[in-house]
């Protein structure tokens, strides 16, 4: 809290991002004092008005701007990640997702910060050969961002192991109104273009924006989770093929048709190949095929008992919330409207 005033503050790095915002603007709503960073704030700029919320556009890994963003605040939620990039350099995933991280540590722990959530990825386990998984399951990352997420876990929690105030959350796949993949995925099913690569029985755990933000929140105040990593996800994982058709029914449009898992992996290398030299985002690539290959479920015990993080949306009502904000004609922007009776 700011001296004299009762108010908590909040640094959300990453709060022009899909999660960032959605949390910022939850913050903003409980009469949190934000300070919002991230390379580009559009999504969250209406929110700006008046006192307690400032927008910082800067890099999350600059000293100055770190010091700056971290004047007053209790509490740092830490989004910030390179990740969508193919075209990025490996580079430029370790400077974000492992130096960024250290700074930003050392600097919190300078500022006497009382909590860092630091927001982690179920991505840092790699190919999952048992599930349900747990936080205890080994990590074996096969892709630059899945590695350097893993390191920089490792940064946080060396430094918890130190007395710093640190909890860890790794998401399961979040979706929800303004998430990039989710509209792709409704948009390109509704027009008849999603391509399910093999037969659509690869399990995916899920959990919706809302929730998500409810366990950061969470995150920020229970003593028990204090140097813990905790993976959250909604109740349990659901077949891929149901996600894309559940979809389906809610945009009306026809469930969407199947290809052979190796043709789909021959063209995702096709495209990388092609598209690396003009440095643009392929169409296809490792991470596409990693959404119909990479099966997920987890135990979420951990963020039960530490956390008291209780799901409020399944699968079914997560998708129809975000289709009812996402074929509004109104522009989307957070924060979303009153929760209602779960």
């Amino acid at each position: 809290m700011r001296a004299g005033t009762g108010v908590r503050r909040a640094l959300v790095t990453g709060a022009g991002g899909f999660i960032g915002s959605h949390l910022a603007a939850e913050l903003r709503r409980r009469d949190w004092a934000v300070v919002a960073l991230d390379l580009d704030l559009a999504r969250v700029r209406h929110l700006a008005g008046g006192r307690g919320f400032e927008l910082l556009e800067g890099d999350v890994g600059d000293g100055e701007t770190q010091r700056h963003a971290l004047r007053g605040a209790d509490t740092v939620f830490h989004l910030a990640a390179a990740h969508l990039g193919v075209s990025q350099g490996d580079a430029e995933f370790r400077r974000v997702n492992v130096e960024a991280v250290q700074t930003l540590v050392h600097a919190a722990r300078e500022a006497g910060v009382r909590r860092f959530v630091h927001c982690s990825s179920v991505g840092v386990y790699g190919h999952l050969e048992r599930m349900p998984a747990d936080e205890d399951t080994p990590c074996r990352p096969d892709l630059v961002y899945e590695e350097t997420k893993l390191a920089g876990e490792t940064v946080v929690r060396d430094a918890a192991r130190e007395g710093f105030p640190a909890v860890i959350l790794r998401p399961a796949w979040v979706y929800g109104p303004g998430c990039p993949r989710t509209e792709r995925l409704f948009r390109t099913i509704r027009k008849g273009r999603f391509v399910m690569a093999g037969k659509g029985d690869t399990l995916r755990h899920c959990v919706y924006v809302r929730d998500m933000v409810d366990a950061f929140r969470l995150a920020a105040d229970a003593e028990a989770a204090l140097g813990r990593v905790i993976v959250v996800g909604d109740e349990g994982a659901v077949a891929l093929r149901r996600l894309v058709d559940e979809i389906a029914g809610l945009v009306g449009a026809r469930p969407p048709r199947s290809v052979p898992l190796a043709l789909f992996r021959w063209a995702a290398r096709a495209f990388e190949a092609a598209y690396r030299p003009l440095g643009k985002e392929p169409p296809l690539s490792g991470r596409t095929l990693k959404f119909f290959t990479g099966a997920t479920s987890f135990d979420i015990s951990r963020a039960r008992e530490l956390l008291g993080f209780r799901p409020g949306y399944d699968l079914t009502r997560g998708l129809a919330e975000t289709w009812a904000v996402l074929s509004d004609p109104a522009p989307w922007r957070v924060p979303l409207p009153e929760r209602g009776p779960a």
